[in-house]
């Protein structure tokens, strides 16, 4: 199994950028598409982007299409999301999953390991 540890979240003003990372242990990581998800107080947690093993194919969140960017390293084992001009309604909890169901949104029931989540905070 894999076991993944998220980081890189914080407090920043709307406009900034910040880059969560996602570290994997484990020599499978490569094996799974991975994703990233978000959770605000009371909602749901939802789909934000994913990417498939070898990086090639990714699909976000139409609200976060040409604002966020994410990637892999098979090679250091961990996931990024790279998130530019943020917004105070992409403030939520942001959590790493690996699954193996290719490109398109992607349902947390489909996941099969998950990170424990790191906060992201936007003020206006």
């Amino acid at each position: 199994q894999v076991q993944l540890v998220e980081s890189g979240g914080g407090l920043v003003q709307a406009g900034g950028s910040l880059r969560l990372s996602c570290a994997a242990s484990g020599r499978t990581f490569s094996a799974y598409d991975m994703a990233w998800f978000r959770q605000a107080p009371g909602k749901a947690r939802q789909f934000v982007a994913t990417i498939n093993t070898s990086g090639s194919l990714t699909y976000y969140l139409d609200s976060v299409k040409g604002r966020f960017t994410i990637s892999r390293d098979n090679v250091k084992n961990t996931l990024y999301l790279q998130m530019n001009s943020l917004k105070p309604e992409d403030t939520a909890v942001y959590y790493c999953a690996g699954h193996r169901r290719g490109n398109g949104p992607i349902s947390t029931n489909w996941c099969d390991f998950w990170g424990q989540g790191t906060q992201v905070t936007v003020s206006s």
